[in-house]
């Protein structure tokens, strides 16, 4: 019994010698594994994001795994869940939605497992650092572009439409907020309604558009909240022959986009850099593992990239945003 006592001290002597060398929490310096836990790697914009995580956390001797919730609240749990059980260093998040981090903020925190969020946000918890892109002011780049390219084919009593992301994530509402305002400024205050999507796909948002279209003769504009479903819209615009007829503006960004915006087919997209964000996400989480402080929100800003800069932004956007994939 004194023999396991003193094993059990020296074991604790051992972990209180190595968090003060190495300035690690006790959780770090018993798992040198790091988690990302994303919404849904089917998305281009997460799996970018996750790259960057990588990135960081390969560089600094860890390993690194991508745990997919598949938009899924109860899936991100387990994902937590199994994460945690592991004893993982630090965990970096993208909710599924505001409402659902809390609930994996808490089981972290008593855990003592330090997490980062990385864009989305949470609407209560405790955290170390949020890694969030100005969304507000990109959307309402974005908005500028949109009216601006309106306006110059003398569309501005036109009405415009809107298929967001989930409004009950705080990147959702401001975004909408950023767009509807530049907008009401620029004098084009038609909307032809909002959906929001559920599953993120092509085929969801073709279904919008083509209802959109058929409901609102007059629209002129839309705007698709985030990237490969607005491949779904301007398949729609096309199935309605409305090809130059309606404006078609995104968010974020695919490398079909460039050729896009190069043709004009899409006027302008507001594009989050997820590869950066995702770098910024870990070299925060390891400036907590090392003793330091983070700032406690990180802003990241969104490149407001049109069919006239192209071309001038292009370098930056293969790096920051495309994650390298895009020769």
């Amino acid at each position: 019994m004194r023999k396991r006592a003193f094993v059990q001290t020296l074991a604790g002597t051992w972990l209180a010698i190595v968090v003060a060398l190495t300035g690690l929490s006790p959780a770090a310096a018993q798992n040198k594994e790091v988690v990302y836990i994303t919404p849904g790697l089917d998305l281009p914009f997460w799996r970018y994001l996750s790259k960057g995580v990588e990135n960081v956390v390969t560089a600094k001797g860890y390993t690194f795994q991508a745990l997919d919730s598949r938009n899924s609240a109860d899936t991100q749990l387990r994902n937590a869940q199994d994460a945690i059980a592991r004893g993982v260093a630090g965990i970096v998040i993208s909710p599924t939605d505001s409402s659902t981090a809390p609930s994996v903020l808490a089981l972290a925190e008593k855990a003592q497992i330090p997490v980062i969020v990385a864009d989305i946000g949470t609407n209560s918890g405790e955290y170390v650092s949020f890694i969030i892109s100005d969304n507000y002011e990109g959307a309402k780049g974005v908005g500028e572009a949109l009216a601006a390219a309106m306006k110059a084919k003398g569309w501005e009593s036109g009405s415009v439409g809107l298929v967001t992301i989930s409004q009950a994530r705080k990147n959702g509402q401001a975004r909408t907020s950023g767009f509807r305002d530049a907008l009401k400024e620029a004098g084009i205050t038609k909307e032809a309604g909002l959906q929001q999507m559920q599953s993120y796909t092509a085929d969801e948002t073709f279904k919008f558009t083509q209802d959109m279209v058929t409901a609102n003769p007059d629209m002129r504009g839309l705007w698709i909240q985030t990237d490969q479903p607005a491949i779904g819209a301007m398949r729609a615009i096309k199935a309605a022959r409305k090809d130059g007829e309606i404006l078609l503006a995104a968010f974020d960004g695919i490398p079909d986009f460039v050729d896009l915006l190069k043709s004009g087919e899409i006027v302008a997209s507001g594009m989050q850099q997820p590869y950066l964000m995702g770098q910024k996400s870990a070299e925060a989480l390891f400036t907590h593992l090392e003793g330091g402080t983070p700032e406690k929100e990180i802003l990241v800003p969104i490149l407001i990239v049109t069919s006239e800069n192209i071309e001038e932004v292009l370098p930056t956007v293969k790096e920051t945003v495309f994650a390298n994939e895009m020769q």
